[in-house]
């Protein structure tokens, strides 16, 4: 059996995702981090952006995270977001909509977060 790491994935409002996974990529304020069974300890800053979940059982779980902290210790990987949707959960009109509409309003801080959730749907 491979090794693996628990993973959960909890937003302000719910948990996104819990389960065993052989790695996680997300991003921080320090750049992209890949987190392996076994890995050091880490304390770290989550930037918006995709979350990847390699799934015990071979799958992929895609999330668009929005800000927060990603925490690692004795297999055990927490990712404390200030919003979080799982990729089956985004409406891809709707983010195309709000992307060009931010776009229109100049406003920085919501297109990236439109631009995080179509990338977390194409990665998926």
């Amino acid at each position: 059996m491979a090794a693996e790491l628990h993973v959960e994935l909890v937003a302000a409002d719910r948990s996104v995702w819990s389960g065993e996974a052989t790695l996680v990529v997300a991003r921080t304020t320090s750049g992209d981090i890949g987190v392996m069974p076994g890995h050091q300890p880490l304390l770290g800053v989550l930037e918006s952006g995709p979350v990847t979940i390699r799934t015990s059982d071979g799958g992929t779980v895609v999330a668009a995270v929005h800000g927060g902290f990603i925490s690692f210790a004795d297999n055990k990987l927490s990712l404390l977001a200030e919003i979080a949707e799982l990729a089956d959960e985004i409406d891809v009109q709707r983010a195309e909509r709000a992307l060009e509409r931010a776009k229109s309003d100049t406003d920085a801080a919501s297109e990236r977060r439109a631009d995080v959730r179509l990338r977390a749907v194409a990665a998926h």
